[in-house]
């Protein structure tokens, strides 16, 4: 996937594509629907497929205190636009010259005159330009006259719901895993460097990983059971994940990211590792000693040994039964 990371005054932009705009932040199954549409699209038409985002977070610039915490690190969300079929990302460095563009001047300025895509996809409910003034009906009215099409796509619900990054932002920020997992249509994922620690699960018997996240998001502080990626290795390891400040052992210690992984014991100081969080199992709090501690963690690893154990048994189709659905989340 090529990425274009000054859209506006590239030189090498795509032309005559089929495109999709948005921040998309989180590639959601929302946001799914739309780009799949505009892949296929692209391969029917024999041109290229192109995300349009913009970077910074366009509040993050207007707004700053209401900069939303974004759910997906730079490298994480190309690679998740490349894996559904995407050629292009385009991202528009949103400054305040794109902060003042009218939306029929950038229809006109870089949609047609600088792009001419010959098709848009956007959510039912986008808007765009200053003050918003853009929208679906105003692009196919636009589309019409300039000769490109528009295609409004509807909303993607979960339980009467429509499916966004604020709900998913939300969710994780409740330490509601799996409902972000159903929104996602796959786990949260934090992305980071293995940093060096105390060495404390080690002392207790439970060996860690610190994690040094690249995501804006961490989910609410609690035990998850979840999964480890590290690139050196071609096997995924399940984890229980502790966020929190480890009150048992410290007092007024600083939030961190650790992970117990599960049959894993290889040095991997420095390297990058994905952290899946697909529920949490209960919220983080003080034991009278390191002992009861020790003895909880070792409850949760057996846990997730019979979470994934069940999620294998689906995935395998052994189970002989529906998906596997989650108890509630503490």
């Amino acid at each position: 996937m090529q990425v274009i990371r000054d859209a506006m005054n590239s030189a090498d932009l795509p032309y005559s594509a089929v495109a999709t705009i948005g921040n998309y932040d989180g590639i959601h199954r929302g946001q799914r629907a739309v780009i799949e549409q505009v892949v296929a699209h692209a391969r029917e038409a024999g041109t290229q497929s192109v995300v349009i985002s913009f970077r910074p977070h366009p509040v993050s610039f207007l707004r700053p205190s209401e900069a939303p915490l974004l759910l997906t690190a730079p490298l994480q969300r190309e690679a998740q636009l490349e894996a559904l079929g995407v050629d292009v990302l385009a991202e528009i460095r949103f400054n305040a010259d794109v902060a003042r563009m009218t939306a029929d001047a950038f229809v006109r300025q870089f949609l047609h005159q600088r792009m001419a895509v010959q098709a848009l996809y956007v959510g039912r409910s986008f808007t765009f330009g200053h003050a918003r003034q853009g929208d679906v009906a105003m692009l196919e009215q636009m589309g019409s006259e300039l000769g490109f099409r528009t295609v409004g796509v509807e909303e993607l619900l979960e339980t009467g719901q429509p499916i966004s990054a604020t709900r998913i932002r939300q969710a994780l920020e409740e330490g509601k895993a799996s409902l972000a997992r159903e929104l996602l249509g796959r786990p949260y994922t934090l992305r980071g460097t293995i940093q060096r620690g105390d060495r404390m699960g080690m002392r207790l018997g439970w060996p860690t990983i610190n994690l040094k996240p690249e995501n804006d998001l961490i989910p609410a502080q609690g035990v998850y059971v979840g999964r480890a990626h590290f690139p050196s290795f071609p096997a995924t390891f399940d984890c229980v994940t502790n966020v929190g400040t480890r009150p048992t052992v410290y007092e007024h210690y600083q939030r961190v990211v650790e992970s117990h992984v599960l049959g894993f014991s290889a040095e991997v100081y420095g390297e990058t590792v994905e952290l899946e969080f697909w529920k949490r199992l209960r919220e983080e709090k003080l034991f009278p000693n390191v002992m009861e501690l020790s003895a909880q963690i070792g409850r949760d690893v057996e846990t997730a040994r019979e979470f994934f154990a069940i999620q294998r048994r689906y995935q395998e189709g052994d189970d002989e039964g529906s998906r596997p659905r989650d108890q509630g989340e503490t």
